[in-house]
């Protein structure tokens, strides 16, 4: 259930705030007559995001498919982690340079396609991303833990907007990003073990055998589990403390 809420939590709190920022550089400088292409984009990637989810659940049964969507998964994950602890911070910059570009054709509708283009093609890429990373979560409560992450990444995107950007993007993303890299080591060894139970790999009987206990109900997955939780609090904690400890040293200096 864990994995599930941080994964659609840091996902979708990145769509909604992809059309957050577009919706209110689009009302702030005027261009309200784009504002039905951001919606249109929205639906085509909600549609596109769905049709591949339905792809992965015919083949969630299939030991290969998993193991070559875990395979998948691995460096858009580690990729992805990287370059939003790179642009998070000016990730409100990027969207709106993007956006200033798409909306000042010169023709209406050359506009209109590439404000369409644009939110399609970034939401698709958080729904995809979803779907994938989802597809490598054991867990009973999946559903649950996806319910509830979509309905925190709503309330994180509502609060970003209305407050005044009360939520530090970069703190977000980089505890976030260090859950999903923990998370990358079972989404490796998930993707082997299903390979060997595929019966694609050399030995794939020892080998299926030999990666049992390290998938998530095994005695070593469970105590990754519970890295994927410690590591990333242990981290967030230590780096609130560095900060207090260099405010209070500025303070007394400055005094």
């Amino acid at each position: 259930m864990l994995q599930a809420f941080v994964i659609v939590l840091r996902e979708g709190f990145e769509a909604f705030l992809i059309i957050s920022i577009t919706l209110a550089y689009l009302r702030r400088t005027g261009r309200t007559s784009l504002v039905g292409a951001v919606y249109g984009g929205i639906g085509a990637a909600v549609l596109a995001s769905a049709g591949l989810g339905l792809l992965l659940l015919r083949g969630a049964n299939l030991p290969l498919w998993e193991g070559i969507f875990g395979l998948i998964a691995l460096p858009l994950v580690v990729g992805l982690v990287v370059h939003m602890w790179r642009a998070g911070p000016q990730m409100r910059g990027s969207i709106e340079s993007a956006i200033e570009a798409k909306s000042s054709e010169s023709y209406r509708g050359t506009a209109i396609m590439g404000v369409f283009a644009f939110t399609a093609l970034m939401i698709t890429r958080e729904g995809m991303e979803t779907a994938l990373l989802l597809l490598q979560v054991r867990q009973g409560q999946l559903l649950a833990g996806a319910i509830l992450g979509l309905l925190a990444s709503i309330g994180m995107a509502i609060l970003w907007a209305r407050v005044g950007y009360a939520i530090n993007l970069r703190r977000f993303f980089q505890v976030t990003g260090i859950f999903l890299l923990v998370f990358t080591i079972q989404i490796a060894i998930t993707a082997f073990h299903e390979l060997a139970e595929a019966g694609v790999l050399p030995a794939s009987a020892v080998l299926h055998a030999a990666t049992e206990p390290f998938g998530p109900e095994g005695v070593y997955g469970r105590w990754l589990g519970i890295l994927m939780v410690g590591v990333p609090v242990i981290w967030l904690v230590g780096t609130l403390l560095v900060e207090r400890v260099r405010w209070r040293f500025g303070h007394s200096a400055a005094a």
